[in-house]
Parts: C-alpha cells; structure tokens; sequence
C-alpha cells in the first residue's frame, strides 16, 4: 500500500511540474496539486488507522 501511495505522488509532482512548465496546461498543474494534497492525506490517515 505504502509503495502505491509513493507511486501516486510521484506521479501527481510530475504532472504538476509539467503543467506549470507549459504555461498551456496550467490547468494539468493544478489538477496535479489537488490530487497530490488529496493522495497525501489519504496515505497519512490510514497510515495512522493502521498504526492503532
């Protein structure tokens, strides 16, 4: 679970450093943050679940 999850960000800091490269796909950019916040804090709260 954990290397899926460092997958994604991976992924999503890719695509965000893409969009805001190609000031054309600036919405590629913020849809890369969203998704990168949004992985984050899904991978720390069942990372803490699963600690209890």
């Amino acid at each position: 679970m954990l290397v899926l999850v460092i997958v994604l960000l991976a992924a999503w800091l890719i695509l965000s450093v893409v969009g805001f490269a190609i000031k054309g796909l600036l919405w590629l950019g913020l849809i890369g943050v969203v998704l990168f916040v949004a992985t984050a804090a899904i991978g720390a709260v069942r990372r803490k679940s699963l600690r209890r």
